[in-house]
């Protein structure tokens, strides 16, 4: 009888160890996420880069001030991108670096879809001259789950960079600008949606293994010490 008592509170503080040790490992890896946001802020933060400062992965979320021409007939719409609960597309262009002979996906901003027919697009203001786009640097343009190989055409649920510059010609830079000024009558929104690095998931794991743990600690003193003496004193 007092070996199994010594099994049980060694399987309830072997319980109790473990828990603990999955919540506390949740809010490390919630720290992490809290130190990697602040970094992007510091990225972001930096002065813009111009055109002669583009040199690869290691700018993301940059902020940046590019100059360069329209590449209009490779305009891609990528379908089923919501924003503020409507549906649509995120419109993304390419643009020609001035003074450069490379060109970068600009990200420019989110239509709605016409709700009769998904396959027609609203019209577009596309100056022909050059522009400056602001904006900050990001992988890839925004991607969703998709089955099989992507699609091509003027309408994709994602958009393969490597793809538009083999179909193009285009010399594209590993980088994608999220635009985040534009023309006023440009017709397009930029409500970007923020990026969700999943802190509310990790403190809500990491109170779920603290709460298991306490729940353990609670059981055994309940049924191993409190019942007991509660039943003796009972007795007659």
């Amino acid at each position: 009888m007092k070996a199994r008592r010594w099994l049980l509170l060694g399987a309830v503080l072997l319980g109790c160890a473990l828990t603990a040790r999955l919540g506390l490992w949740q809010l490390d890896r919630a720290q992490q996420k809290l130190a990697l946001q602040a970094a992007i802020d510091a990225e972001a933060a930096r002065p813009a880069l111009a055109n002669a400062d583009l040199d690869g992965a290691q700018q993301l979320h940059r902020s940046v001030a590019l100059h360069g021409r329209w590449v209009a007939e490779r305009s891609v719409w990528l379908d089923n991108r919501p924003m503020d609960g409507r549906a649509g597309f995120y419109v993304v262009t390419p643009l020609r670096l001035s003074g450069r002979d490379e060109a970068i996906l600009v990200q420019r901003g989110w239509v709605p879809r016409d709700p009769s027919d998904r396959s027609r697009l609203p019209p577009l203001a596309t100056p022909a001259g050059e522009v400056e786009v602001f904006g900050r640097l990001a992988a890839s343009p925004s991607r969703l789950y998709e089955l099989g190989e992507g699609a091509s055409g003027v309408i994709r649920q994602n958009l393969d960079a490597a793809a538009l510059a083999a179909e193009s010609g285009l010399r594209l830079l590993p980088l994608t600008v999220v635009q985040t000024v534009g023309a006023a009558d440009d017709g397009l929104l930029r409500h970007w949606p923020v990026p969700d690095l999943g802190l509310h998931k990790h403190y809500g794991y990491a109170f779920q293994w603290f709460a298991l743990c306490a729940l353990i600690l609670l059981l055994y003193v309940w049924f191993q010490l409190i019942r007991p003496r509660l039943r003796h004193r009972q007795q007659p």
